[in-house]
């Protein structure tokens, strides 16, 4: 059975328990995906599922390749693709539509996305380095301090942490609660925050590796 679905992240709110309590949620817009293709095991070497999400505006900013691809399997141009594994993929058909209604209000999903960029970043923000002493008579406030050895080796060892562009990475955050399942929207709530900015791609699948609930 698929268990992820494609979107865009709209942005935070909150909701409100019948007890009262209040609970931050992320909303997201998954689908409708179309089933773009279907991969099997005795043709591709595994079984999956194509999903396209998000209809084009303008048809010639897709490549011939692509263009091609699509034609073939019989479904319009989309803009955004997205492999997803299934066990079975015959019970679906190319060209079919996939909904929110795969989730369901208490199911733990985990959210994979594009983290906000920061640009060119120093140790203090990008790792939370401590820092030197903020008064003036310190020559020693935000940098990296010692990156070596003296004589020997005589080298920076590989993987340390130095200023260097921050976020921009694909960033998977694990065992979130959906909240809430608006299926008429398109829309799945879900309790806390999601890597990227609002109307970035998302990518929503049924939690791998599922906690202990309390």
């Amino acid at each position: 059975m698929l268990n992820g679905l494609l979107g865009k992240k709209i942005g935070m709110t909150q909701i409100f328990t019948s007890e009262g309590t209040v609970i931050p949620v992320t909303v997201l817009q998954l689908g409708p995906c179309v089933v773009v293709q279907k991969k099997t095991k005795e043709k591709d070497g595994y079984n999956a599922l194509q999903l396209g999400f998000e209809k084009l505006v303008k048809i010639k900013k897709v490549n011939k390749p692509m263009l091609g691809h699509f034609k073939k399997h019989n479904v319009e141009p989309l803009k955004y693709l997205k492999e997803v594994r299934v066990d079975n993929p015959d019970e679906y058909s190319e060209g079919q539509e996939v909904t929110v209604e795969i989730f369901n209000e208490g199911d733990l999903v985990d959210v994979q996305g594009i983290s906000k960029g920061k640009g060119f970043q120093g140790v203090v923000k990008r790792y939370g380095f401590a820092g030197g002493p903020a008064s003036h008579g310190s020559k020693f406030h935000r940098a990296p301090g010692s990156i070596g050895m003296c004589e020997f080796p005589g080298e920076t060892p590989k993987g340390r942490k130095m200023p260097g562009r921050m976020g921009g990475e694909k960033v998977t955050v694990m065992n979130l609660e959906v909240v809430k399942v608006i299926p008429d929207k398109n829309l799945v709530l879900v309790k806390g925050a999601v890597p990227g900015h609002n109307n970035s791609i998302v990518f929503v699948r049924k939690a791998i590796k599922a906690r202990k609930r309390a």
